[in-house]
């Protein structure tokens, strides 16, 4: 009888580690598209390759984009509006302290517009769009545990922290 309490308490031992293990892992991120190719009714955007690893240029027609672009880059999501093309960009500028940032580029009939540089140095991220807004939501470099999300409008980057979903 001893023999059967003592297997049904490590049986009982062994489901709650691992319920416990299974609750203390992270979210899975989805895997982010990555393109260096987008074609919109604005112009096309385009990564420009080059022989060093970091040092690939982002262009819109064929010309750079000003301010300079560079870095291992990626058009990671695309959005359409009636009036725009929308993409998001990662850059990886080979900086290990923060791999990894991001920019809104906006395409439109009378040129491109650049958010400014965001992100919490992580290539763990979702992205929504409801109406005229971006959001981005990824892991927070700066308190742990938390979400970071990153709102873009257009014209501003605003970032507030959460807790996880």
């Amino acid at each position: 009888m001893t023999v059967n309490f003592t297997k049904l308490a490590m049986g009982t031992a062994l489901m709650a580690a691992s319920t416990l293990a299974m609750a203390a892992s992270p979210a899975t991120w989805p895997v982010s598209p990555s393109r260096l190719h987008l074609s919109t009714p604005f112009g096309t955007l385009n990564v420009a390759p080059s022989e060093y690893v970091y040092e690939s240029r982002l262009r819109v027609d064929a010309v750079d984009v000003e301010p300079a672009i560079k870095g291992m880059l990626n058009i990671t999501y695309a959005f359409r509006t009636p009036k725009a093309q929308i993409a998001l960009v990662s850059i990886n500028d080979g900086n290990n302290t923060c791999p990894i940032s991001y920019r809104w580029v906006v395409l439109h009939a009378s040129g491109y517009d650049l958010s400014s540089e965001f992100g919490s140095c992580s290539d763990q991220i979702q992205v929504a769009a409801k109406g005229p807004l971006l959001t981005l939501s990824t892991p927070s470099n700066e308190v742990p545990g938390k979400i970071d999300v990153y709102t873009y409008d257009g014209k501003t980057i605003k970032r507030r922290v959460t807790q996880k979903p």
